[in-house]
């Protein structure tokens, strides 16, 4: 029997019993569907971690104040157990360093503002003019904070887009009073909407001078300190050398914690890149399940279609021959129910975007070769059992039925 021979064969047999046909494919399909819709959530979500860490600005080393041995982020961090905690003099001796361009100290705290019989709960952030250009803000209205000494500090106040919202509704917010305890700060900036980064959201913030924000909130201890290297290949020098300037500083105690933006994004991707692995994992074995419902199938296909393989043998065909025609129908069912699986799991990947438009759930290249290529090879190894037992019929029993 010739290749055709044999395609045409496992098709006229596909339409022949178009209820085991649909069931076979369906099998398929939401095994495929179900790898590619999970590792293109899998993927995006470790492309939406990568821009969102892309966003909060380039060449970025963050020092945080005690030291933390895996070198990352966790709830501890927030809470410092250093001898010594980071100042602003800490922050300006980071300037000497080569590699270093910009420096910017930042202190944290929550307070209620008010402003025209309005009130709000809202985080408020002390830093210097230097955080506009590292953390990459964009202005909106008005100016950033001024330049100035970083001992001292203005009282002026630069305001998140939703602050600006709920505060001034209906007027512009420049020049406007906004009263943060028993201080009045005087609007000179709203900040672009821009959303979350560094665990802050930044329409929700407001900034002020870091001596203002330290006097305020009763410390002399920075939250962080923001350093951006000269370039991409200074980070590590920058890295190095603001550790070397700290523990002189600190009397030879290393006790701060540098990391940088590589490290971070190198760290999340690894760690979202082995969940979608496990994912994708998940999703396989509804494969291999297809898998068995294909052998299933194919197994009572043959015994039904006794008749039909015993008059092919009595015709001359070998048993190879019968063995092929089945494996290439297990193939094409299995191929074609993939495909569909494909299709639909694209459309799952497209519905999650359109629910959540700044989530890039796109499926990787790797998954969608991969849901394809083991769905063919599942219908390949399950259907080599059914297509042994029609090419090992007797024709004359097969042909009587027995």
């Amino acid at each position: 029997m010739r290749t055709p021979d044999l395609f045409a064969f496992a098709v006229g047999a596909a339409n022949g019993n178009r209820v085991r046909t649909a069931l076979l494919m369906l099998a398929m399909a939401i095994g495929v569907a179900a790898v590619v819709t999970l590792t293109a959530l899998g993927d995006g979500a470790r492309r939406y971690v990568m821009r969102e860490f892309s966003a909060i600005g380039s060449n970025l080393v963050i020092v945080l104040p005690g030291r933390t041995e895996t070198g990352g982020i966790n709830p501890g961090s927030f809470v410092s157990t250093t001898p010594r905690d980071l100042t602003v003099d800490d922050a300006q001796a980071l300037l000497r360093a080569p590699a270093v361009l910009r420096v910017a100290p930042l202190t944290v705290g929550t307070s209620e503002l008010s402003a025209g019989g309005r009130l709000r709960e809202s985080m408020v952030a002390g830093s210097t003019a230097e955080m506009l250009d590292i953390r990459q803000y964009r202005i909106a209205q008005g100016q950033f904070l001024p330049r100035e000494d970083w001992g001292r500090g203005s009282p002026v106040m630069v305001i998140g887009a939703t602050i600006k919202a709920d505060l001034f509704p209906n007027e512009s917010a420049l020049g406007q009073f906004v009263r943060v305890g028993d201080r009045r700060f005087r609007v000179i900036g709203v900040l672009a909407a821009s959303g979350s980064g560094l665990g802050m959201n930044t329409d929700e913030l407001a900034i002020v001078p870091v001596a203002i924000a330290q006097a305020m909130f009763d410390t002399n201890t920075l939250f962080r300190i923001l350093v951006e290297a000269r370039n991409r290949n200074a980070i590590d020098a920058a890295k190095t050398q603001a550790l070397a300037i700290l523990k002189a500083r600190h009397d030879g105690e290393e006790d701060v914690t540098v990391i940088t933006q590589d490290a971070l994004l190198a760290t999340f991707d690894r760690l979202i890149g082995t969940l979608t692995l496990a994912v994708a994992g998940i999703a396989a074995i509804s494969l291999a399940v297809a898998g068995i419902l294909v052998m299933n199938v194919m197994l009572v296909a043959v015994a039904q279609r006794r008749s039909e393989i015993g008059l092919l043998k009595a015709l001359g065909a070998s048993g190879g021959t019968i063995r092929s025609a089945f494996l290439v129908e297990a193939a094409l069912l299995s191929m074609a129910g993939a495909l569909v699986g494909y299709a639909l799991g694209l459309a799952g990947a497209a519905a999650i975007r359109v629910m959540y438009p700044t989530f890039p759930a796109y499926p990787p290249d790797w998954a969608v070769l991969a849901g394809l290529g083991t769905a063919l090879a599942t219908g390949l190894l399950f259907g080599v059992l059914p297509a042994r037992r029609a090419a090992q019929l007797d024709p004359v029993a097969a042909l009587a039925r027995r």
